[in-house]
This record gives structure tokens, sequence and C-alpha cells, in this order.
């Protein structure tokens, strides 16, 4: 290949990283924008003060919940890969899947966590089309719990007395995933019936829309992973001396995850806190202590992401199998990539 067929490959991959950067770029400063004009909005010094009461006890407390559920959710990604035959111990997914809660840190976009996750284990198996596919199902079923999780809490709780406003779509959205659920079988039954370069690109999620109750365990652990995350800020909150029911946070805190799981900006920040403002404010918290609890559980969610450096230094990235019908005699070969790593 010449200077200038590899000049030709480079530039689209230079391009995508580019607009990669510059989406990661808006939403950060979006979600930047957002805090500031509630800042200048609500004043910021009783937001300061307000934080400046978080006990750290509690502080470390939530962060370490939420460490555990994200071992959880390594072990509901490795189901979901059962689902599409590709094995390995649990070991192997909980060190990627911190590698990818590291990476989301600092590389943006489709470069990001989920595809360095994604990278470690179809390399590893050799299967990259069907480890992409058990991410984008890990993501998916992670929703589809969220979604139900929003819906039922809103109708069962009463904790806090939201507007329609409110209740409706969080309902129309539960109702909505629900029935999209129920009819994957029928979309898997139409995906022979598209081109075969579409159909080629659906093959790897068939297993995953072919046997929707299979998804049941990963979508329980789903389940008690929201409940979790609403008991990690119910520690910040107690933190903060907030006096409020833990059913209160089973209620706003699925809600607002609802909301910021839009891509608007970077992990939801100044959309949750809007949320936040909007949501605790019916439960009778005040705006500064409610803009106070999503800043502290944004920086709760950035610490615990650090953790995954350990992961990240550690975990090689591997290597595929090579058939031995293709090995040349006398040449030695690589069956690990010490220091290889993604970034």
């Amino acid at each position: 290949m010449n200077d200038a067929e590899l000049s030709s490959n480079a530039s689209p991959i230079a391009a995508a990283r580019k607009r990669s950067y510059g989406a990661f770029a808006l939403r950060a400063g979006l979600g930047a924008a957002v805090i500031a004009v509630m800042l200048w909005r609500f004043n910021p010094r009783p937001v300061i003060r307000a934080l400046g009461h978080e006990r750290p006890d509690y502080f470390a407390a939530a962060i370490a919940l939420y460490l555990a559920g994200q071992v959880m959710s390594s072990w509901r990604w490795q189901l979901l890969a059962r689902l599409n035959a590709i094995g390995g111990r649990w070991r192997e997914y909980l060190a990627y899947y911190f590698v990818g809660v590291f990476t989301n840190l600092f590389v943006p976009g489709l470069i990001g966590g989920d595809a360095a996750r994604a990278l470690y284990l179809g390399r590893r198996h050799n299967r990259i089309a069907a480890a992409i596919a058990s991410v984008v199902a890990d993501r998916l079923v992670g929703l589809l719990a969220l979604f139900w999780f929003a819906a039922v809490a809103v109708l069962t709780l009463g904790a806090v007395a939201l507007p329609p406003a409110i209740v409706r779509p969080t309902v129309i959205a539960g109702v909505a995933a629900l029935a999209g659920w129920l009819m994957a079988p029928i979309g898997a039954r139409l995906v022979p019936r598209l081109s075969v370069r579409v159909a080629g690109f659906a093959d790897p999620i068939l297993p995953y829309l072919r046997r929707p109750l299979a998804t049941i365990p990963a979508i329980i652990l789903s389940l008690i992973l929201q409940a979790s995350l609403a008991g990690c800020q119910y520690l910040l909150a107690l933190g903060l001396g907030l006096k409020l029911p833990l059913a209160a946070f089973m209620l706003c805190v699925p809600i607002a995850n609802v909301f910021a799981s839009l891509p608007l900006t970077l992990n939801g920040l100044g959309v949750r806190e809007a949320a936040y403002l909007v949501l605790f404010g019916y439960a009778g918290v005040a705006q500064p202590d409610a803009i106070a609890l999503g800043l502290l559980w944004f920086a709760s969610t950035m610490i615990g992401g650090l953790s995954g450096i350990l992961a990240f230094v550690t975990t090689k990235m591997p290597v595929p199998p090579i058939d031995a019908d293709h090995l040349i005699p006398g040449v030695p070969q690589v069956t690990s990539a010490p220091g290889n790593r993604l970034i």
C-alpha cells in the first residue's frame, strides 16, 4: 500500500475522531453552561455552603455503593455475552468493564468506554461483532430497566406528589419500552428481509431479539442497580442533612436519570441537576440543596470512574488467537501484548 492510499484511509478516521472530540467538547460545554446558568440564577453561595455540609463518611459510602453497582453491572454484561456464545471468566469481564469506566472519563463518543470494553472482549475471543452486540445489549437492557423502574415508581410510590406533566411521559416511556421488548422476536423475523448489508450489521444482535425472555436475569440485575443508584443519592442527602424518605429517592432519581440518559451533555451534567430542581422541589427540598445533591452525585461517579485506572493499567490489550494453519515454522508467535493499551 503506497503513501497516497494510507493517507486516503487515514483521513476518514481522522475526520471521525475530530467530530467525536467536537461533540464531546460541545456536550461538556453545554453541561457546564447549564450549571453556570443555575448557579447564576439561584446564587452560588448557598450551593457552596450546602456542599460544605456534606459528611465525608456518607460521601465515601455513596461511592462504595456506586462501585458495587458497577461490579454487578460487569456480571450483567457477562450474562448477556453468554447469550451470544461468548465465554470467558467473570474476572475478565470485570477488568474490561472497569477499563471502559475509566476510559469513559477521558475519551469521548463512539471511541469511549463502550468501544473500549467491546474491543478488549472482541479481541480476547476473536469475535469483535458479537462483543459489540453484547455491549449494545448491555446498554439497552440498562435503559429498559430504567424506564420500567421509573414507570412503576411513579405509579406506586406516593412519597412525592408529581404533576401529570411528569407522570404521563414517564409511564409512556415505560410502556413503550415494555412493548419494544415484547415485540423483539417480530423484529428478529424481519431482519432477513432487509438488505444484505443491513442484515449483516443486525445479525450479531439477533440472539437477544429472538429470545427476550433470556435477558430477564440481566434485567433483574439492572433493576437492582437502579435501586442502588437511588440508595447512593439517599446517602448523599443524609450527608447534607436532608430528611427525606428513601421512597422519595426511589421515585425521583430514576425519573431524573431518564432525562440524564439523553445524550445532550457529558454524563448528564446539568440535565440531572435541572431535573433535581424540579423533582426534589416537589418533595420540599430547597433549590441550593437540590443543585448540591446533583453536583455531589456527579463528583461521586467521576471519582468512582477513576478507580478503573487500576484495571486500565494492569489489563493487557488481548491479541486474537492465531489459527494453527497460519503459523509460520520457526517464527515465534505473539500471544499477548504487554503494555498495549487502548490509549
